[in-house]
């Protein structure tokens, strides 16, 4: 399984970045992608989660600002992050847990089963 994640980059507070994960060796239709970012010093943290069937789950901070979606025909997943803040900078990393698993499950960052290389997302104030 290989998740390459792109994207990332330097932005000014209040702009927009949209991060993509294009995973292969696996079959996507059937499951659940995260996004996850992780700030050296803090705990790796989730930040929006879609299951095979297009459930979402994103974290409280980035409600109304970051959007999940995932385009089966071209197996990406999208994070499409507006109205970004400097405490939004991290290195972002995609994931994937196979099985058709349930939005809870996809909470739990140690049931992924794969991840993406990360990519840094820095935004400036």
């Amino acid at each position: 399984v290989q998740l390459q994640a792109s994207g990332g980059g330097l932005v000014q507070a209040g702009g927009s970045l949209r991060l993509s994960c294009t995973a292969s060796g696996m079959v996507f239709d059937v499951a659940g992608m995260g996004w996850y970012r992780w700030v050296p010093g803090k705990q790796r943290e989730m930040v929006a989660a879609i299951t095979y069937d297009g459930i979402v789950k994103c974290v409280d901070d980035a409600k109304g600002r970051f959007t999940i979606s995932r385009d089966k025909a071209k197996n990406t997943v999208y994070l499409q992050m507006n109205s970004l803040k400097p405490e939004d900078t991290a290195v972002y990393y995609c994931a994937t847990k196979r099985g058709q698993p349930i939005v809870s499950t996809l909470k739990n960052g140690e049931l992924y089963e794969d991840w993406g290389q990360g990519t840094q997302v820095t935004v400036s104030s």
